[in-house]
């Protein structure tokens, strides 16, 4: 064989490896991005009973749903309370509990808002693992066993996370299950949606920081 016909040879085999790497990297980005939505979720398998419920904060859809799914934990009594966190004031300055109260008792009715328990939040909470770090005294008051961390389907693997770990460190002994439902703000199919697209990208680009930088904030 020629020294042409050698160089010829290993011209090939790179073009070659070349395109199986651009297939395997077309592949990957296929099943990365059409898939991810299942990737931002991950559910526990709650207990028969747990001690309580706590929902997360989020936007006005979202806590709609989140407070609605953990009340329905408390209907089919999987839960024994449900507890709500919340800033302490409204933009205007107005305690924001007493209204919560009354928007619950109202649509599920007074059986169910008496086991409410709210859990004010400082303004400058504005993360999973602040609004994390600031409700943990209060469960530790409620002297739970174990609680479900309630909050959007889409939002649950990082929450899971972020919860089991300052739990931990918090509140030690204490079991955190994770439970999510579905939010009008996203959809599997998220590329079909441009508020479900937003939301994938802000979720996603959150759950990569928080299993890589934020690992070393612990």
């Amino acid at each position: 064989m020629t020294i042409m016909q050698q160089e010829s040879v290993r011209n090939t085999r790179r073009t070659g490896s070349m395109r199986l790497a651009i297939f395997l990297a077309l592949v990957f980005a296929f099943l990365l991005i059409f898939g991810s939505g299942n990737l931002l979720v991950k559910e526990d398998a709650l207990p028969p009973r747990a001690d309580g419920a706590v929902v997360l904060q989020g936007s006005i859809p979202g806590e709609n749903v989140r407070v609605h799914g953990a009340i329905e934990l408390l209907q089919r009594g999987q839960v024994s309370a449900v507890m709500l966190s919340l800033p302490r004031e409204s933009y205007w300055g107005e305690p924001i509990a007493p209204v919560a109260l009354r928007y619950i008792e109202k649509k599920y009715g007074k059986e169910f808002s008496s086991h409410i328990v709210f859990c004010e939040t400082p303004p400058q909470v504005n993360s999973t693992r602040q609004e994390a770090e600031a409700v943990s005294p209060c469960i530790g008051d409620q002297h739970w066993k174990d609680f479900v961390v309630v909050t959007s389907d889409y939002h649950t693997r990082r929450a899971g996370r972020i919860w089991r770990t300052i739990t931990a460190v918090r509140n030690p002994g204490i079991k955190v299950y994770t439970h999510g439902v579905e939010d009008p703000e996203f959809q599997q199919s998220w590329w079909r949606s441009r508020l479900s697209a937003k939301t994938w990208f802000m979720e996603f680009t959150k759950l990569v920081w928080a299993e890589t930088a934020g690992r070393l904030e612990r």
